[in-house]
């Protein structure tokens, strides 16, 4: 009855076996259900939150990227206290930046939340955030980097989000494929992402629910409310920037340690922007292969999103399709029937400069 009652409300019994009856009694991981709710798309004429959870983003930013969503037909409104700094980087304290979330949370005329930047910060935010609040007015944050932590703290409490562009991009003007196609998912075109073949690929297909980011962001999360990875039937999505091979590798076996590689289905594997070569691994994409190959589950590599100069809108807490064929790989969302072709092979940008892309993520000042 009790494994009946555990399975019928989400929860996975983990136990061992023991010959010995003075062991102590095995202790019990409790996995979730990550199900997801997707808040309303935007129509026009909508309150759009601009909000610095993490490091400050200079105000000029915050006004070009506030005249980028007036030429998108919303209306921007910046939070209270996004302009300031503290310590040197920080977007305020932390009860300011948690102030400036439950804002725009809680204002029912504001339809969605943009992220400023990432940067380092939004991990001080864990405690201070209830998964009831986050889920009783579902409306989109977009965001990615440090805002990983944000959309794990989402995912628990059952609201999709999308990992995306930021104001330290959007600022640059907001006609680039990164920007429109975030747009264009706010507003409810949703795309169906075609993806060219990757030497690193292990193929199959697989469904599951969308979780993960930065790497080095959301792994120091495991066991907190924002740990996304304690759902089952997972599609780990997994991005880095300016990282050594070394710490990659660190971070994905702390997760296998963890038991998360174990709950997924699939892995979804981003840019790896600046990141090291100090082993003789082609590049990172191989070094996972070895480790994630035994998993027998597909691995679809080189997903534009994450540091690099394309990133493209990922729904964060949604459940996702990916087919990783000998020819090439398609990511597909579940919750929209009608759906509009996107192959990233066809997606450029204007190179960014390395310094740049490394001061945005927050890895090194000027």
């Amino acid at each position: 009855m009790l494994a009946a009652f555990l399975t019928c409300c989400g929860l996975v019994t983990l136990t061992s076996c023991s010959d010995d009856d003075n062991d102590e009694t095995p202790a019990i991981e409790q996995l979730v259900v990550i199900n997801c709710v997707k808040p309303d798309y935007l129509k026009a004429g909508d309150k759009v939150a601009l909000i610095s959870p993490s490091y400050f983003t200079p105000m000029e930013n915050v006004e070009k990227t506030a005249n980028v969503l007036r030429g998108w037909g919303v209306e921007p409104v910046i939070g209270p206290n996004v302009g300031k700094v503290v310590d040197g980087r920080y977007a305020g304290t932390v009860a300011e930046r948690i102030s400036d979330i439950r804002w725009a949370l809680s204002d029912p005329s504001i339809k969605a939340i943009i992220c400023n930047r990432g940067g380092y910060g939004t991990i001080q935010l864990i405690d201070q955030l209830t998964l009831t609040e986050l889920k009783a007015s579902p409306k989109w944050l977009v965001g990615f980097s440090d805002i990983s932590t944000l959309h794990g703290l989402l995912s628990r409490a059952g609201v999709m989000s999308i990992h995306g562009t930021m104001s330290s991009f959007l600022a640059k003007g907001g006609t680039d494929k990164t920007s429109t196609l975030m747009r264009d998912l706010l507003m409810g075109q949703v795309p169906r992402y075609e993806l060219p073949a990757h030497k690193q690929n292990i193929v199959g297909r697989a469904s599951g629910v969308l979780v993960g980011g930065n790497l080095c962001t959301f792994a120091p999360n495991l066991g907190s409310q924002a740990d996304a990875t304690k759902g089952k039937d997972l599609i780990l999505f997994v991005e880095e920037v300016e990282e050594s091979m070394h710490n990659i590798d660190r971070q994905m076996r702390i997760l296998q340690m963890n038991g998360v590689l174990d709950r997924c289905k699939g892995i979804i594997l981003g840019e790896f922007t600046d990141c090291g070569s100090e082993f003789t691994y082609e590049n990172v994409e191989a070094m996972l292969h070895d480790l994630l190959a035994p998993y027998h589950i597909p691995v679809l590599c080189g997903f534009p999103a994450g540091h690099g100069d394309v990133n493209l809108p990922l729904v964060m807490g949604a459940p996702v399709t990916i087919d990783v064929r000998n020819d090439g790989a398609t990511l597909q969302f579940d919750f929209e029937r009608v759906q509009y072709e996107v192959r990233t092979a066809d997606i450029t940008a204007k190179p960014t400069p390395a310094e740049a892309r490394i001061i945005m993520a927050g890895k090194r000042e000027k």
